[in-house]
């Protein structure tokens, strides 16, 4: 299972680089919101929803809300959603700490899961535009340097992905979250830590960030990671709730989409707003 875990890694790695990188912010915003539609898809069957129609429509409205957001980004909504988020995530963590809570397959409850999914995604979203920035930067090279702070983001929860599993597997014995996610450990929650720090570090230096403003940088890594593993956690009591293992079977080895960008939808926003207030 690890072979072909980073074997998919590896093959998407590039794919995934090249898209932030290289696409001017419009095009950005275009795949994120195909990218997250699709993982709101899977979204709709973890609240609950089996009807094809009802699912459906569904994204149909979700697609209308991405259509809206593009058309006031030079607004304050996207900062205010970005804020939101954070809030949101900080919610999610009283939530975590009543696992029945939304459990039994009632329709109050699908409203809320789908609710906590807006919440999730439209966020994350603005947070992404944010960081990429530009909005107006048209040129396909060189990229603009919002563009390598996205990757930096990524980076740090990728980082800390691989920190968390090898940290984990060697010292793991004290459970973070037993009830929903029994593989995780707090031993892997350091080894994220240290693994994301160290890419803050690498990456702001590389970015021209020095003195006290690295320092925040790498104190920022600790808090995106922190909710990187809130936003993993959510996805795995959802899971729990409809009783799947994975959200989907779309990468071998790593579930479907939204087990993918579980994290991601968490880390974005808390990077965003620090980012701002950093003054990076």
């Amino acid at each position: 299972m690890l072979l072909q875990r980073v074997l998919t890694a590896l093959l998407l790695a590039p794919f995934a680089i090249a898209f932030i990188v290289l696409l001017p912010t419009p095009g950005f915003a275009l795949v994120l919101a195909l990218l997250f539609l699709a993982g709101a898809w899977e979204w709709t069957a973890l609240s609950g929803l089996q009807q094809a129609g009802q699912r459906a429509a569904v994204l149909v409205l979700s697609t209308l809300l991405f259509v809206f957001l593009w058309s006031v980004r030079d607004t304050a909504l996207l900062p205010a959603l970005a804020i939101l988020g954070v809030a949101w995530w900080l919610l999610v963590c009283q939530w975590l700490r009543h696992f029945p809570f939304g459990a039994a397959p009632t329709r109050e409850n699908r409203a809320i899961k789908l609710a906590a999914g807006v919440l999730v995604i439209y966020p994350a979203w603005s947070a992404a535009l944010l960081i990429h920035g530009g909005l107006h930067h048209d040129d396909w090279w060189p990229p603009a340097s919002g563009h390598w702070w996205v990757l930096l983001t990524l980076l740090i929860v990728w980082s800390a992905d691989i920190g968390a599993y090898f940290s984990g597997r060697l010292f793991g014995q004290r459970k973070l979250a037993p009830t929903i996610s029994p593989g995780k450990t707090w031993a892997g929650v350091y080894g994220a830590a240290v693994a994301s720090a160290a890419v803050a570090w690498g990456g702001g230096r590389l970015l021209g960030v020095e003195g006290g403003r690295l320092l925040g940088l790498i104190v920022l890594s600790l808090f995106t990671v922190a909710a990187s593993v809130i936003g993993d956690l959510l996805e795995s009591l959802l899971k729990r709730h409809a009783n799947v293992k994975d959200s989907g079977t779309l990468f071998p080895g790593h579930g479907g989409l939204l087990d993918r960008l579980d994290s991601v939808f968490a880390a974005l926003p808390v990077f965003a707003v620090g980012k701002l207030l950093l003054g990076l």
